[in-house]
């Protein structure tokens, strides 16, 4: 059987959620989530989660052991070379994640939610690539919004990824999350109903 893998990605804040939500909902199509295999990829005791903890010291942990997310993530959205060592670690655990689930479905169709799809290089397992766009601004006030960000902690965030530009511009189908939410699931109907499905692998 020939597999539909939608690789399911676009910019923080964009969209991505909404979209795969409403494709497990409506459509009741696997979901599966990059972050939530990155979560797991930390978790209390795990090597990941040791060698972390090693470089950046205890304090990098909660009092429970669990990993200190946000002063994680003020090390290193404003240094590309700490990013760039958690994500080696990290992503080929998210990887062999991926490969697991897609080898073992028996679903005609399922959708990978990847943030960093291009930046990871996770792009070999997906048939077809749907980015999630708006513009930056309105990436920039939700993103504030949301996670409750100053403006200049959100915009570190937005830099630390390819440009939502550049992830359109390597899309096979982009959804424009720029207006409505009723806008964004028509063209969500449409990807899914109306593309013609074709191979990438």
């Amino acid at each position: 059987m020939t597999k539909r893998i939608i690789g399911l990605t676009g910019g923080i804040a964009t969209g991505k959620t909404t979209v795969a939500n409403y494709l497990a909902n409506a459509y009741h199509l696997p979901i599966l989530d990059a972050d939530i295999y990155a979560r797991d990829a930390v978790c209390v005791g795990s090597p990941i989660l040791d060698a972390i903890a090693l470089r950046y010291g205890k304090q990098i942990l909660l009092a429970n052991g669990d990993l200190n997310r946000q002063k994680l993530g003020e090390i290193i959205f404003h240094n590309p070379e700490e990013r760039f060592w958690i994500e080696n670690l990290i992503h080929p655990y998210v990887r062999d994640r991926f490969q697991g689930e897609i080898s073992t479905s028996t679903t005609k169709t399922l959708v990978l939610v990847v943030p960093l799809l291009f930046e990871a290089g996770m792009t070999d397992l997906v048939t077809e690539i749907w980015v999630v766009y708006c513009s930056e601004q309105q990436q920039l006030e939700r993103l504030m919004q949301r996670n409750n960000l100053t403006l200049e902690q959100a915009l570190a965030r937005i830099h630390s990824q390819m440009s939502i530009a550049e992830k359109a511009a390597r899309a096979d189908v982009i959804l424009d999350n720029s207006s409505t939410l009723e806008a964004l699931l028509k063209q969500v109907d449409a990807a899914l109903t109306e593309m013609p499905f074709k191979s990438r692998l």
